[in-house]
């Protein structure tokens, strides 16, 4: 018990109910544009195709490090001065994402679906920026030579995530299908004002994330003249591109050789390939099959929620005691073998029992997956650009809902799928392990579990 209770401890610091929070803050955007998008266009009778290609929306986190120094950089007027250069954007961003509920609850996607996608891609902007904030004030929580409260506070982030996403899907659903049974035509457009609630809250919870007096290192860092750091020249202008979009690249190529910076990126960008090409059609595939919006919540929601929130934690502990490298390798098979309960789900037709074994495996495996590869990027970053460098992947998976269709509804098919898609990413890892394990030695991290910690 001694030995599980010092890496338990690290879950009780009040720093990780900050991180806490800062995951729900994160996860709560992506239910509104991935979950209650697609199932709100299901039901208002739009095919797959047309569900899947809403999810280009979602291309914005791939590409959110492009604007990721400016995050650094520009300050919030009056929002700065008063409560901090992190939390003042923010809460901007979650008054970009609040107006987008109210426009949302005015629109009908049948007769003005551009309108829909329109306000989901200002959404998907505001959220994949709100995610290079959240991560970089995240990680700025906890010391570099810190390794077990980073592997508990990537734990922390993705439960707090998965509370935003998952318990924000109940709460979604379940009003959604309370408005249904009791008439209201528009029922998810009323339902959106009343998310629009949560979004208030996650500010009030906001101001318990203490963050770095991160303002005077990112002016000593640019060379800032005055607290805006305007300049006005074009020269000025281009030493601040090459500084803050050419250096933290140069800077990761640099430090780990072209080699093992191209891996690690293909790995970054693979990993979760499957996983994102069968969240994408999740919801279209459930209410196909017979499950009821409060059905998905129950089981996907709020079983779903439970299920992550206990084996995230075990999931971080596990990392720690068998490496990360063979934490990734073991998540990651875990995590693509559980699609094909899914495919079972497929053949077999509506079963709540195997609805339910699916989505508890499918989230135990994911937790463990997300977590460990939270905390091997974490460790990867140069801590002088979070913003910068850790400006949260996402996988492009617009084309699932067509590719569905290409199998002519085989969803069996489907998954079998994408349970092969993650082969890849664990290639790239693999040809890399060895340099990973050179690259970070002498740190506190565990690796492959046989390297004792760094003193």
């Amino acid at each position: 018990m001694e030995g599980i209770g010092k890496p338990l401890a690290v879950y009780f610091e009040r720093r990780m109910a900050r991180i806490l929070m800062l995951g729900i803050i994160s996860g709560f955007p992506q239910m509104l544009i991935g979950s209650s998008l697609s199932l709100w266009l299901k039901e208002d009778g739009l095919d797959r195709s047309t569900i899947g290609w809403a999810g280009l929306i979602f291309a914005v986190y791939a590409f959110n490090f492009l604007w990721a120094p400016l995050v650094d950089r520009i300050r919030i007027p009056w929002l700065t001065n008063r409560i901090g250069h992190r939390r003042a954007w923010i809460v901007a961003l979650q008054a970009v994402i609040l107006a987008s509920l109210v426009a949302w609850s005015t629109v009908d996607p049948v007769a003005n679906l551009t309108a829909v996608i329109a306000v989901g891609l200002v959404i998907a902007i505001a959220s994949a920026t709100q995610d290079i904030v959240v991560d970089a004030l995240r990680i700025e929580q906890i010391g570099t030579a810190e390794g077990e409260s980073m592997a508990a506070a990537a734990a922390t982030a993705v439960v707090g995530w998965f509370t935003g996403f998952k318990l924000g899907g109940a709460v979604a659903f379940e009003v959604a299908e309370l408005f249904q049974r009791a008439g209201v035509a528009d029922y998810w457009q009323s339902t959106f004002l009343v998310l629009g609630v949560v979004v208030i809250l996650c500010n009030i919870g906001l101001m318990s994330a203490a963050q770095a007096e991160e303002q005077r290192r990112v002016a000593a860092r640019l060379g800032l003249a005055g607290p805006t750091g305007e300049s006005g020249t074009l020269a000025a202008v281009g030493a601040w591109f090459v500084a803050t979009v050419g250096g933290p690249l140069l800077s990761f190529f640099r430090r780990n050789g072209f080699a093992i910076a191209a891996a690690v990126l293909g790995f970054i960008f693979l990993f979760k390939i499957g996983e994102a090409f069968l969240g994408r059609m999740s919801l279209v595939f459930y209410n196909e099959v017979g499950f009821s919006k409060t059905d998905i919540a129950i089981y996907s929601k709020g079983l779903g929620w439970v299920t992550t929130v206990a084996f995230t934690v075990l999931g971080g502990l596990f990392a720690i005691r068998m490496g990360l490298i063979r934490a990734m390798f073991l998540s990651g098979i875990g995590m693509a073998a559980t699609n094909l309960l899914f495919a079972a789900l497929a053949w077999t037709g509506r079963s709540e029992l195997l609805f339910a074994v699916a989505v508890v495996m499918d989230d135990l495996t994911s937790a463990f997956a997300t977590v460990t590869f939270v905390a091997f990027i974490s460790m990867l970053v140069d801590r002088t650009y979070t913003a910068t460098q850790y400006a949260r992947r996402t996988i492009f998976a617009a084309s699932s809902g067509m590719f569905v269709d290409w199998l002519g509804g085989a969803w069996g098919t489907f998954f079998v799928i994408t349970t092969l898609m993650v082969i890849p990413s664990l290639l790239c890892l693999w040809a890399i392990r060895a340099k990973l394990r050179d690259m970070l030695a002498g740190t506190s991290v565990r690796l492959f579990g046989k390297e004792p910690a760094a003193a």
